[in-house]
């Protein structure tokens, strides 16, 4: 199925011309793609490596790719907080194709350890943002990562994290467990935390995201979400398996094909999958 594609829009903060990706964006829809993903290092910084010969930034780009006819759906990862602004805040909410998704790093709800993570933002800042981003898109899906066990964390820096987490109510996050690599500035810092604390803090935390995001998908039970049709169930080959346009994974019985959009009617969800029945699909 043409159903996603990735382009990149920067590697080592190098831009691709705007014109270049559209351009890009235009022949896959000719093709029938009809999700793409605009992938870049930080792809909040689009476009500064380019001026002052060209004048743009990333929502300007979110919105070039929106108006090209054929492309139904549009994501982006990784955006960094530091950099994610008003403008492109507005084009996820005004711009059609591009969907009520946010994968936002998190890395530690800790200040103190997100300045030894030399992150550039606190954890206050993040909590401003996630509230901009609510506020000018009500349905959105936010996702995170967050490690666990950067040198120097102690408990306290844990429980703010926890803490956050909570409060934000992310619909998904992925977790990791500190390592340190040779040569790096974080293994050489002092007060390295032992592996059974990590691996505890760990539990609690993956605990605590699997609740959260299971109550957000129950929250959608009883809604009809627009799924874009993937193909069979992973699991169930007699199902169909397919996302919505918050990035969740559905299972549901239907007969659609696949690159299809359909509705789904919500009957089930877990803290990773909703599940369902295919509905007629009624746009506002």
């Amino acid at each position: 199925m043409k159903g996603r594609w990735t382009i990149r829009t920067g590697r080592s903060e190098q831009s691709r011309r705007p014109g270049e990706v559209v351009a890009e964006v235009t022949r896959l829809a000719a093709e029938g793609v009809k999700e793409l993903t605009l992938l870049g290092q930080n792809v909040n910084s689009f476009g500064r490596d380019l001026a002052p010969g060209i004048r743009t930034d990333f929502g300007e780009l979110l919105r070039a790719c929106d108006a090209v006819e054929g492309i139904e759906r549009i994501r982006f990862t990784s955006p960094h907080p530091k950099d994610f602004r008003a403008p492109v805040i507005a084009a996820i909410a005004e711009c059609e194709a591009v969907c009520e998704h946010v994968h936002l790093p998190l890395q530690s709800g800790s200040t103190r350890v997100l300045k030894a993570m030399r992150r550039t933002y606190t954890a206050e800042r993040y909590l401003e943002l996630v509230g901009a981003l609510r506020a000018a898109i009500p349905d959105l899906a936010l996702g995170t990562d967050v490690i666990v066990g950067f040198p120097g964390e102690s408990e306290d820096d844990f429980a703010r994290t926890l803490a956050l987490v909570e409060e934000v109510g992310f619909d998904s996050a992925f977790t990791f467990v500190y390592s340190p690599r040779a040569g790096t500035e974080a293994a050489a810092m002092p007060d390295q935390v032992p592996h059974a604390v990590k691996i505890e803090r760990m539990e609690r935390l993956v605990e605590l995201t699997q609740r959260l995001a299971g109550e957000r998908n129950r929250a959608r039970i009883g809604r009809v979400e627009e799924v874009l049709v993937e193909g069979p169930s992973r699991t169930d080959e007699r199902l169909l398996r397919g996302r919505t346009r918050r990035n969740t994974t559905v299972n549901f019985n239907g007969t659609a094909a696949a690159g299809e959009r359909v509705g789904v009617a919500i009957s089930g969800a877990t803290s990773t999958t909703l599940r369902g029945r295919e509905h007629a699909l009624v746009h506002a």
